[in-house]
């Protein structure tokens, strides 16, 4: 069939997921700090503060983090 382990779809499929794993927590990264620098309070402190409105926003960057990260398994895997 393939006359290499590495020449079989499962090994792109896997690779290309974790690429994209990779680089949807780093893209993940560099917006909690672009939004953090833009802001003119900190965010940690604000969530220490028990800030509601600041907690939804964190939770809506991790929730982006989930769907880049599904979508992007999902893709590799068709």
């Amino acid at each position: 069939m393939y006359s290499h382990w590495y020449e079989a779809p499962l090994f792109f499929n896997t690779m290309y997921a974790i690429g994209g794993v990779i680089l949807g927590i780093f893209a993940a990264i560099v917006t909690y700090k672009l939004f953090s620098k833009v802001t003119h309070f900190h965010i940690p402190t604000e969530l220490e503060k028990g800030n509601l409105a600041v907690g939804v926003v964190v939770c809506g960057i991790f929730i982006m983090i989930g769907l880049i990260v599904g979508l992007i398994i999902g893709m590799s895997l068709n």
